[in-house]
């Protein structure tokens, strides 16, 4: 980085002073218009690794809404994605970011300033440490890995390199409609809090067919794509986005979803381990399919105060209170339901005096969130964070992300053993538990080493 655009980012917080992040950071409209020109020392420079999804998504939302970005290097196993995301900046940008079949050949490059991480998740430890360590800021996606060992060797090496910023994807942590919700329950309206529910209902979500293993295609780098995985034949059911649903890769819907909803459930209430966990269910919605990961789960979190049940289903919209997902804060006094779209109160009734029902607190009737893009905020905020050097405001750093990926690890590893797990906070691992503590444990392949 050169000396003028260090002195870009690091005074960048004079110009955004006195301003919100909407009047100070220009829409997408205006970005791509060319309303405002930033010089070419003045750039942030991104990278991707793993770009055809959420990587991509997550690079589209910085290069929407921040002229003073650029995406300058794009790595992905799949020369076709490398292909379609280069034609995709030059649109948008009307630059061509270089190509990496290998991220660790893109992390040489010295004017790479920032690198978005959206690879599976079995990748996410080893970009991400291999990132810090070449001097890069991060965006990682969620969750930040699927097993606890990852998260406490990520949590370590962001400790290690204190002036990158980490941002973790989990973009809940930016929506203003969550923050109002954050702050009623504050308020202590709902009295006593001692359940929270969370869950994920999936009806869009149909059987994985079960493929015969095949040949790698065109162009896709196979061995780079499992890195640390089992060595496996290639099989399309566990390529690009269903790679979710393989133990070997990820943890299901636990996971994937879970810690997004189970981070704010955390979050409101001011916890971040429980005592114990237990969890049962299994592939109950499609027996046969291709998916090794349960379609259909319960697990249960006892905390010190209270207790969060985590629920998903596969092939059905039917969740807790007409949602598909969502969080429910249930209180003596009253329920606060809030999702994606909005939130809620629902009270409790009691008989007055009379003998009439009536509530105990005031009804909210359902508040939707309006039209501000979340991602895009929390896109913005990471950027902030590098110009002003200030990692207190990003909205998730590493630590918010550790602690919903390790609970919801915790969750898979009571459902495989299938009994109740106790965890002690101090020692940071389950009690007296070895055979729970093993499952907790990163397992790597093909010559890859955990990152120390």
């Amino acid at each position: 980085m050169t000396n003028s655009r260090r002195n870009f980012i690091r005074n960048s917080a004079t110009a955004l002073a006195g301003t919100t992040l909407a009047t100070a950071i220009p829409n997408a409209s205006s970005a791509a218009s060319g309303n405002k020109r930033v010089s070419a020392n003045d750039k942030l420079r991104f990278g991707v690794i793993g770009c055809k999804g959420m990587g991509w998504s997550d690079m589209r939302a910085h290069l929407t809404t921040m002229p003073e970005v650029d995406c300058v290097a794009l790595c992905d196993v799949d020369q076709s994605v490398l292909d379609e995301r280069s034609a995709d900046v030059e649109k948008l940008r009307g630059n061509k970011p270089k190509q990496f079949k290998d991220y660790r050949k893109m992390l040489e490059m010295k004017d790479l300033d920032a690198v978005i991480i959206g690879t599976p998740d079995h990748w996410h430890c080893l970009a991400f440490v291999d990132s810090l360590a070449a001097g890069k800021h991060v965006y990682c996606e969620k969750p930040i890995s699927a097993n606890i060992e990852e998260c406490n060797v990520m949590l370590r090496a962001a400790k290690r390199y204190p002036k990158q910023m980490v941002q973790i994807g989990q973009w809940q942590r930016s929506g203003t409609h969550y923050e109002q919700a954050h702050n009623y329950l504050k308020s202590g309206k709902l009295g006593n809090i001692r359940l929270v529910k969370t869950w994920a209902y999936q009806g869009w979500m149909n059987p994985v067919p079960v493929l015969p293993d095949g040949t790698p295609p065109a162009g896709v780098d196979y061995d780079m794509w499992l890195g640390p995985a089992p060595k496996r034949p290639f099989n399309q059911n566990r390529f690009h986005f269903n790679f979710r649903w393989f133990w070997d890769y990820a943890g299901g819907l636990m996971t994937d979803w879970g810690v997004h909803e189970i981070d704010i459930a955390l979050f409101f209430m001011g916890a971040k381990a429980p005592k114990s966990i237990m969890a049962s269910g299994g592939k109950l919605a499609y027996p046969d399919d291709a998916s090794e990961t349960p379609d259909t789960l319960q697990a249960v979190f006892e905390y010190e105060n209270f207790n969060m049940l985590w629920e998903h289903a596969t092939g059905i919209d039917g969740g807790n209170y007409g949602k598909t997902e969502g969080i429910a804060f249930i209180g003596n006094n009253g329920t606060l339901v809030v999702n994606r779209g909005g939130w809620e109160i629902i009270p409790e009734t009691k008989r007055n005096e009379e003998g009439i029902k009536v509530n105990k607190i005031e009804a909210l009737p359902y508040q939707a969130k309006g039209s501000a893009d979340y991602l895009q905020l929390h896109a913005q905020n990471f950027v902030e964070a590098i110009k002003k050097g200030d990692p207190s405001i990003l909205k998730c750093g590493i630590e918010t992300g550790a602690v919903a990926a390790i609970n919801a690890a915790m969750g898979n590893v009571a459902f495989k053993l299938g009994r109740k797990v106790n965890w002690d906070a101090e020692k940071g691992e389950f009690k007296n538990d070895p055979e729970a503590n093993a499952l907790a444990k990163a397992k790597y392949h093909n010559g890859w080493k955990l990152p120390s």
